[in-house]
């Protein structure tokens, strides 16, 4: 990516005291994992902003023959599929050095047993989460810290129903509202009908596979000439979108099944390959986000 205008606006966040130290965490693949412990059993947490739920991995429970508390089932909706899956009630789980009693655990895929948990909304939604992307590191604020409504310096909301926060994007000149989405570790995901509205359909360059909470699925990408993203423009953004015939539930990805979303369209993913160039600050039970470049060293 190449950024055709740059404005720095880095708030002087160490002036508050209701913060948490820096926290480093892992970058695998565009995802981030934090380090936890469920049941005594050390592990790490993907972060998931993109998530309305708090998952724990079927493959660590294997592996470590866990018996839990079982809840309701619920039906999950990922972007490629619809699956009904069984919950977990009153599992520790030590994050950030304090142990909590987590419910409605979904039991979900993440992979290899390493990956113990995803940490979704119900995490999110407690603070204001700070990522900064090139140093690996996070930290947490109150919202008595810091004013998210006054300092916002990209176009966010809280998304209705959902209560998810999406962003205002522009692709080749064309407004988009997308999910703000740390676990959507690859391009910008659109629908294929906005891909046509931002004229990225004449200009496919390949396929790509991609993964799901519940399913896979093929899309098709694009280089767009110019994306806007808050105060920022940023040239050759790779976009991706469902190849034709793809179905997918980009509207509403992790939704409970009967949840009604209303408000803005919302048509796609923000993801890793977006946000890897920045500090990243969410409020998310707000839909408030702040976005800057580092400063050179």
């Amino acid at each position: 990516m190449r950024y055709l205008s740059l404005f720095f606006l880095l708030l002087p966040f160490n002036t508050f005291s209701a913060v948490t130290p820096w926290t480093d965490f892992t970058l695998d693949n565009g995802h981030i994992f934090l380090p936890v412990s469920i049941e005594g059993i050390e592990s790490r947490a993907v972060l998931d902003s993109g998530a309305q739920i708090n998952s724990i991995n079927q493959a660590f429970l294997g592996k470590h023959n866990l018996s839990l508390d079982t809840g309701r089932p619920v039906n999950i909706k990922g972007v490629y599929k619809v699956e009904k899956r069984r919950t977990y009630n009153n599992v520790k789980v030590d994050i950030f050095g304090t142990e909590f009693e987590l419910d409605s655990l979904v039991e979900i895929s993440l992979g290899h047993h390493s990956n113990g948990m995803l940490l979704g909304a119900g995490f999110f939604t407690n603070f204001i989460v700070q990522l900064d992307y090139s140093r690996s590191k996070m930290r947490l604020f109150s919202r008595d810290a810091v004013d998210m409504a006054k300092v916002a310096n990209v176009m966010a909301v809280s998304q209705k129903g959902s209560g998810m926060p999406i962003a205002r994007i522009h692709i080749d000149g064309e407004a988009f509202w997308l999910r703000v989405d740390t676990g959507n570790s690859g391009t910008i995901l659109i629908d294929r009908r906005s891909a046509s509205r931002a004229g990225l359909l004449e200009q496919v360059e390949g396929t790509s596979t991609s993964f799901g909470a519940n399913g896979s699925g093929v899309n098709e990408f694009a280089t767009s000439k110019l994306v806007k993203f808050g105060p920022y423009e940023i040239s050759d953004v790779k976009v991706s979108f469902p190849a034709e015939g793809q179905k997918t539930h980009l509207e509403s990805q992790y939704e409970r099944t009967g949840t009604r979303i209303g408000g803005k369209r919302v048509v796609g993913l923000i993801g890793y390959d977006l946000l890897k160039d920045f500090i990243v600050t969410l409020d998310y039970r707000y839909g408030k986000l702040h976005i800057v470049l580092p400063e050179s060293e």
